[in-house]
């Protein structure tokens, strides 16, 4: 009898260890299954700039791929701090994850004082998505038809022309800041809470100028509403063959582009990260998406964790030097 009851006990204790190991493996288990529920891919900007193409063009196919819906949810706010500071509390299990930019993770740690995260240590750097050609524009009311009249006006008229940006470190403050500090022209900014609401107002006069990426500008430069008189990288790109770089303008090394990549929260396992990331270059190299960055001259990403953080690291030594030089700071 006490054989029999010891053979009992032994099922019952190898029975309660099997259960207690599966519930110390079970936040493992719950990983391989990811995504589990809808993610949420926040982009730091209001609707209508190239953020929300990038954002929009890469999440329809992430949806498709995972079977759950990847919906862009719009926040702007405080130069990207308000979008920034949400996702850094939320819950790091790849159901939650952030547009970066050039912006919000080279430029905001010199430009603003008190941030309440730390973009090196709160977020980890999933994976690159595009860079985008930065272009010029001015309004079509603008008495200059090219780079060096722009230049030369703005200079006889100092302080009396205003250009617009999406927004405090946004790609096209920070673009415009670059041409200020090269070109020694004084005009001033206007930012707004988004790339559309900022063409609203360039497109009916009230703003003179401006740069952002060319998918929200393109058609507006076809229009012959804005005219694009410089870009902002070091060839001239296919979609605008006759508009030259600012480099050629006699500004060596000038160099600007917009880029986009995917954080998640820090703590958010590596495997997943690793899954985003391969999910995201799957995404990046399908016909849908390519032919919509051909049209717009981006040039895509995909890479691995590591690199895209090396990438930031290279970008904020960059631009932490110009925020310097050209005292950007937030309006």
């Amino acid at each position: 009898m006490n054989s029999l009851i010891s053979a009992d006990r032994r099922q019952w204790l190898l029975a309660a260890g099997a259960f207690g190991l599966g519930a110390a493996i079970s936040p493992a288990q719950a990983q391989s299954v990811w995504p589990s529920k809808p993610i949420r891919f926040v982009v730091p900007f209001a609707p209508g700039g190239t953020s929300e193409i990038v954002a929009r063009s890469v999440a329809a196919e992430l949806s498709r791929q995972l079977g759950h819906n990847v919906f862009v949810e719009n926040k702007p706010g405080g130069a990207g701090v308000v979008a920034m500071q949400d996702v850094a509390k939320s819950v790091p299990d790849g159901h939650t994850l952030i547009l970066g930019h050039v912006g919000t993770l080279a430029v905001n740690p010199y430009m603003l004082q008190n941030q309440p995260y730390d973009v090196n240590k709160d977020f980890i750097p999933v994976t690159l998505l595009a860079k985008v050609p930065n272009v010029f524009v001015i309004h079509a009311d603008v008495p200059a038809k090219n780079f060096r009249e722009f230049v030369a006006y703005v200079k006889k008229n100092p302080g009396q022309l205003n250009y617009g940006s999406a927004g405090n470190a946004s790609a096209g403050h920070l673009a415009m800041e670059y041409l200020k500090l090269v070109t020694g022209m004084f005009i001033t900014h206007i930012p707004y809470r988004g790339t559309g609401p900022q063409l609203t107002d360039l497109l009916a006069g009230r703003t003179q100028a401006s740069s952002a990426g060319l998918p929200a500008l393109s058609a507006h430069i076809k229009s012959g509403k804005l005219r694009a008189i410089a870009v902002g990288t070091q060839q001239r790109i296919s979609q605008l063959p006759d508009v030259p770089t600012v480099a050629e303008m006699g500004f060596k090394d000038f160099e600007t582009s917009q880029w986009y990549g995917i954080l998640a929260p820090a703590g958010t396992p590596p495997e997943i990260v690793k899954r985003i990331q391969e999910e995201s270059l799957k995404a990046l190299k399908s016909s849908a998406v390519t032919e919509r960055f051909a049209n717009d001259n981006a040039v895509s990403g995909g890479g691995p964790s590591a690199e895209f953080a090396g990438f930031i690291a290279k970008e904020q030594k960059i631009w932490s030097d110009i925020v310097k030089r050209a005292q950007i700071r937030a309006d």
